[in-house]
C-alpha cells in the first residue's frame, strides 16, 4: 500500500507537467528559484568549513531555525492545497498506522523537501573537522529532513481539516498579519543593528537561544560537537530525536482523526429583522448608508481593513520610537494617519459592489445620495476616532495647546480624503476583489491602478498641507498657530467633502451605463 501511494504521488507530480504553457512557465520559475536558493546556501554552508566554529554555528543555526519555521507556519498561513488530503482515503479501508507512513513518505517526493534536502546535506561539509562532528551531522541531516517533512505535512493537513471555509482562511491571514506586525519591534531592531560591528554577536545570542529549540536543536548537534562539547551536543540530539517522536504521533493521531471526520462546511448565519435597515430614515442615502454600514461589519473586505488601518500607525510609532523619538511627541502621530487611510480606503467603493451596483441604477438613484450613502459609515467613524482619539492624543503629550493642531490636521484629512474618494470611486474605478474572495487577492487589471491609488493619496496629503504647516508652526512657535490649523483643516475640509459629494454625484449620474458595464467586465 505504501508504495501505491508513493507512485500516485508521482504520478500527480506527472500531471503537473502537462498544463497550460504559463503554468508550466510559473512552475519552472518556482522550482527554479527553490533549487537556486538551495544551491547558494550549499555554497555558503560549505565555505562556513573553513570558518571559526563559533562563527559556523551562528550562522548555521540560525538560517536552519528559519527554515525550519517556515516549514511549519508557511502551510497554516497560504492554505496550501492538499492533493494527498487524508480523508480522501477514507473509502478504501487502510489501516491508520499504513496510512500516515505512507502519506508521510509520498512527503518526500516534492521540490520543497529537495530543496530542504540539500541544505541539510550541505551542513555536513560544514562540521567535517573531525569524525565525531561528521558522523552527528549525518544522523543531523536526517533529523533535519523528517522534521520539516512532518511539520509541513501536519501544517498542511491542519490548514485542509480547519481552515476549509473561505471565513476561516481569512480569519487566519489577518492573524498572521497582526503577529507579523508585532514582531515589528524585533524586525526593526535587527534592521537598527550595526552588523558589521555588533553582526556576530547578535547572531550568536540568537542561536544560542534557538539551539535549545525543536526547530534549532537538530542544527546544532554537529556545532557543539565540533566545539569540543560532545555533553550538550548529546543532549541537543535527545530534544531533536523526541521531538520528531511528538511529530509523528501527533500526525500518526491527525490521519486517525480526519478519517472519521467530515470536512468542514461554512453554516449560512441567521439574521432576523431589518437589521440597520429598520434605523435609518427610509431615503435613498438612508437605505445605502445601512448597506454600507452592514458590509462594513459583515464583508471580510471592509473588515479587514478596519483591522489593517489602526495597524498602520501603531507599526509606525514602534519604527520611529526605536529611532529614537520621545513617545510623548509620536502620540500626535496615530489620530491624522488612521484617518487617512480610513479616507483614502474608499476611493474605489464602487468596484466592491460587482454587478450589485445595477440596483442604483435601475432605480434611478441620484448620484447625491449614493455618494453620502457610501461616505456615512467612514464619516461617523471617523469624527468619532477625531473625538476620542485627539483627546487621547493630547493627553499623552502633556500638552492640551496641541488639540485644535490635532483636530483640524485630522478633519482635514478625514473630510477631503472623502470628498476626493467621492469623485475617485465614480470616475475611476478599478478590478477589485469580488464579493466572497479572499481580500487579500488582487485581480489582475489592464488600468492604472496603481497611478489612481498614488494620485487619490497624495492629493489628500496635499490639501491637507494648509492645515498640517499651521500645525507644525504651532508646535514649533505656539501662539495662534493651532487655530489657524484648526481652522484651515474645518474649512477646506468641508469645503472639499461639499464640493466632492457634488462632482461625484454628478459623474455617477453621468457614467451610470459606463459604471454598469465595467462592474459586468471586473
Amino acid at each position: 500500500m505504501v508504495a501505491q501511494i508513493l507512485r500516485l504521488k508521482l504520478r500527480l507530480l506527472g500531471n503537473s507537467f502537462r498544463r497550460s504553457p504559463w503554468q508550466l512557465l510559473g512552475l519552472g520559475l518556482g522550482a527554479l528559484y527553490g533549487f537556486g536558493t538551495a544551491v547558494l546556501v550549499l555554497g555558503g554552508l560549505v565555505s562556513l568549513r573553513f570558518f571559526d566554529v563559533d562563527v559556523a554555528t551562528s550562522a548555521v543555526v540560525v538560517l536552519g531555525s528559519v527554515v525550519l519555521v517556515v516549514f511549519t507556519v508557511l502551510p497554516l498561513i497560504l492554505g496550501i492545497d492538499d492533493t494527498l488530503d487524508p480523508r480522501k482515503f477514507a473509502l478504501f479501508g487502510i489501516r491508520n498506522n499504513t496510512l500516515a507512513f505512507g502519506l508521510a513518505a509520498a512527503s518526500f517526493i516534492s521540490v520543497p523537501t529537495i530543496v530542504v534536502a540539500i541544505m541539510a546535506f550541505a551542513q555536513i561539509a560544514t562540521w567535517s573537522r573531525d569524525a565525531l562532528s561528521a558522523g552527528l551531522a549525518v544522523v543531523a541531516a536526517v533529523l533535519i529532513i523528517v522534521t520539516s517533512v512532518l511539520s509541513a505535512r501536519i501544517s498542511t493537513s491542519v490548514a485542509a481539516f480547519l481552515l476549509a471555509t473561505r471565513r476561516a482562511r481569512d480569519i487566519t491571514a489577518i492573524i498572521g498579519l497582526v503577529a507579523l506586525v508585532s514582531l515589528s519591534p524585533a524586525i526593526i531592531a535587527l534592521v537598527s543593528v550595526d552588523w558589521a560591528k555588533d553582526g556576530l554577536d547578535v547572531l550568536a545570542k540568537f542561536a544560542g537561544v534557538l539551539s535549545w529549540t525543536p526547530f534549532g536543536a537538530a542544527w546544532s548537534i554537529p556545532a557543539d560537537a565540533a566545539a569540543g562539547d560532545p555533553g550538550t551536543s548529546m543532549l541537543k540530539l535527545l530534544i531533536a530525536v523526541a521531538w520528531v517522536a511528538v511529530l509523528a504521533l501527533g500526525w500518526r493521531a491527525l490521519v486517525a482523526a480526519m478519517l472519521v471526520t467530515p470536512q468542514r462546511q461554512a453554516q449560512a448565519k441567521k439574521y432576523s429583522g431589518l437589521g440597520w435597515f429598520g434605523l435609518v430614515p427610509g431615503t435613498p442615502t438612508g437605505v445605502i448608508a445601512a448597506r454600507s454600514i452592514t458590509y462594513w461589519l459583515r464583508d471580510s473586505r471592509y473588515g479587514t481593513s478596519l483591522i489593517v488601518i489602526p495597524l498602520i500607525p501603531l507599526f509606525m510609532v514602534i519604527a520611529l520610537s526605536i529611532g529614537g523619538i520621545p513617545l510623548a511627541q509620536l502620540a500626535l502621530l496615530p489620530v491624522p494617519v488612521i484617518c487617512l487611510f480610513l479616507s483614502w480606503s474608499v476611493h474605489n467603493d464602487v468596484a466592491f459592489d460587482n454587478t450589485a451596483v445595477w440596483l442604483h441604477l435601475s432605480a434611478s438613484t441620484s448620484g447625491r445620495a449614493d455618494r453620502w450613502g457610501r461616505l456615512l459609515p467612514a464619516l461617523v467613524l471617523g469624527i468619532l476616532v477625531i473625538g476620542i482619539g485627539g483627546v487621547v492624543s493630547a493627553a499623552v503629550f502633556g500638552d492640551w495647546s496641541v488639540l485644535p493642531s490635532i483636530v483640524g490636521v485630522s478633519t482635514s484629512v478625514l473630510f477631503t480624503g472623502l470628498g476626493l474618494s467621492s469623485i475617485m470611486s465614480a470616475r475611476f474605478p478599478y478590478p477589485a476583489v469580488r464579493p466572497g474572495d479572499s481580500p487579500f487577492a488582487q485581480p489582475q487589471s489592464g488600468s492604472p491602478a496603481g497611478l489612481i491609488q498614488a494620485l487619490s493619496f497624495f492629493a489628500i496629503l496635499l490639501l491637507t498641507a494648509p492645515a498640517l504647516v499651521a500645525a507644525a508652526l504651532g508646535f514649533l512657535q505656539g501662539g495662534q498657530w493651532p487655530l489657524v490649523s484648526l481652522a484651515a483643516g474645518v474649512v477646506i475640509g468641508v469645503a472639499v467633502l461639499l464640493g466632492g459629494v457634488a462632482v461625484g454625484g454628478r459623474v455617477f449620474e453621468r457614467r451610470g451605463s459606463q459604471i454598469l458595464a465595467f462592474s459586468m467586465r471586473s
